[in-house]
């Protein structure tokens, strides 16, 4: 009897504990795998520092933008004009009216029509040079509310008064239109827009990857500046 249970206590199967051991590492390697995923996007977030390209990012930075106000001019004008109303020939009736009529004139650019030719990276000094089209010139603002009238005349009739200040209008937006393009003001408007634009193209290049880059900003025409 006792070797007969011996023998039966040999034919019992041996349980295979290994698959036993690869289902419960499975969990393990979930784990391993989602903290190699969160280290590599938080070295991906705060350390890594790819370099892109600083002519597109000073691209697309001025494809939003479209037009850039950079400069505003506000300055007086003085306009005189002169009436005569006679009959027969002969002035009986001469009138003359001085007006001063403050007016401002904005300076803007327009950047989204800039190609990649307007823009040069010099890689060996980090600087990223841009040549920018002509200023837009508003056409002059009136301010006729502001305006100080002056009028000469025994006696000017309602005629004569909107003559005048039609005259005076007329002529203060001529003269104003040619004072906007005056060398020492239009030299102030553009170098508002060459600080504006660096200005503007800094945060943009520093996102890209090039912390230290400078920007050098110029006009066509213009002779670009020595080494």
């Amino acid at each position: 009897m006792n070797t007969e249970r011996e023998a039966l206590d040999v034919r019992q199967p041996v349980v295979d504990e290994r698959p036993l051991a690869r289902i419960q590492a499975v969990p393990w390697m979930i784990v391993i795998v989602l903290l190699a995923a969160v280290a590599w996007l938080g070295w991906r977030a705060f350390f890594y520092n790819e370099e892109g390209d600083p002519v597109g990012s000073a691209m697309l930075a001025f494809e939003k933008q479209n037009s850039l106000n950079v400069f505003s001019s506000r300055f007086e004008i003085v306009a005189e004009s002169e009436n005569a109303q006679g009959v027969l020939g002969i002035d009986i009736l001469k009138s003359r009216q001085a007006t001063i009529i403050p007016a401002t004139v904005t300076y803007r650019l327009d950047l989204g029509n800039m190609d990649r030719d307007a823009f040069a990276w010099d890689d060996r000094s980090q600087t990223l040079n841009v040549v920018l089209p002509p200023l837009r010139i508003s056409r002059p603002n009136l301010d006729e509310a502001q305006a100080r009238v002056f009028t000469e005349g025994n006696w000017v009739t309602a005629n004569a008064q909107r003559s005048l200040s039609r005259n005076n209008s007329l002529q203060a937006e001529r003269k104003a239109a040619v004072f906007a393009k005056n060398p020492q003001v239009l030299g102030l408007a553009k170098n508002a827009a060459k600080e504006a634009v660096r200005q503007n193209l800094a945060i943009p290049l520093q996102v890209a990857g090039y912390e230290n880059a400078k920007v050098s900003v110029r006009f066509e025409g213009e002779r670009p500046p020595a080494d």
